[in-house]
């Protein structure tokens, strides 16, 4: 009101640094000094350097250990992480993905064979249970290093005369090459899951580590169903990005 002097909004209290995100940040700092690979100091020598307790220490590299920072190998130390690489959900191809971060993408063809659909794949191929289907697992790099095992199954009549030495790049450039067969849409799921012995030996990574498992099923420009694939990505390596656009506007004036 007129005349009267108006109170001021409090203002909301910067937000309080504890001694632990304080360390992580400290920690943070000499990570980004040390090339990847490096072993950091031991919790002591932290604590010594830094002035806070080894207990403070402890919270701030269980922390960055979580955030994919660090990596922590029993009877040996703590090391520096490879980043993780961001998994954006589109229809590009492992390759593609990898060139666009300036990366070399590899694979390695672990098996193919040849088997009948049976009643689960043609479900997810819109296959009859009696189709012959190619199924190829193949070991995806980047950079020479481990990235992820791929399954591949596709039915026999879309890629005939297919060969392990043709699987070595793009598998979609070369359904489009040789084929003629262009991805146009895909459903994928994904779940979090942990490795096995064979999958923990073939991605050099500890058994029951953590991985991210992605079904996809990918149609052409005609809706006909081309490959169902089973991919197990590795959980130190990679995050799951996706882009968030609006809500719908609400209509008669609901909440």
């Amino acid at each position: 009101m007129a005349g009267h002097e108006q109170e001021k909004e409090a203002l909301p209290a910067p937000p309080r640094v504890t001694k632990t995100s304080a360390t992580r940040q400290q920690v943070l700092d000499l990570i980004e000094r040390l090339g990847v690979g490096t072993a950091i100091p031991s919790e002591r020598q932290l604590s010594a350097d830094l002035g806070v307790s080894r207990l403070t220490v402890r919270a701030a590299l269980g922390d960055l250990a979580r955030e994919g920072y660090l990596v922590r190998r029993r009877g040996s130390g703590t090391y520096v992480q490879q980043p993780k690489i961001s998994q954006e959900l589109t229809m590009t191809s492992f390759s593609e993905d990898m060139r666009r971060r300036g990366m070399v993408p590899g694979s390695r063809t672990l098996s193919m064979t040849t088997q009948l659909a049976g009643a689960r794949l043609g479900r997810f191929l819109n296959v009859s249970p009696g189709e012959q289907i190619v199924v190829v697992k193949r070991l995806r790099l980047a950079d020479g290093e481990t990235m992820a095992i791929e399954t591949l199954h596709i039915p026999e009549s879309l890629v005939p005369g297919l060969t392990p030495k043709s699987l070595t790049g793009s598998f979609y450039e070369l359904m489009h090459d040789t084929y003629g067969v262009t991805i146009a849409s895909g459903t994928q799921s994904i779940e979090p899951t942990v490795t096995n012995e064979e999958e923990s030996a073939a991605l050099g990574v500890p058994l029951h580590s953590p991985a991210f498992l992605f079904e996809r099923t990918s149609r052409d420009a005609t809706g006909r169903t081309v490959e169902f694939v089973q991919s197990i990505y590795r959980g130190d390596r990679y995050r799951i990005v996706t882009e968030l656009g609006s809500p719908p506007r609400s209509r008669g004036g609901d909440a």
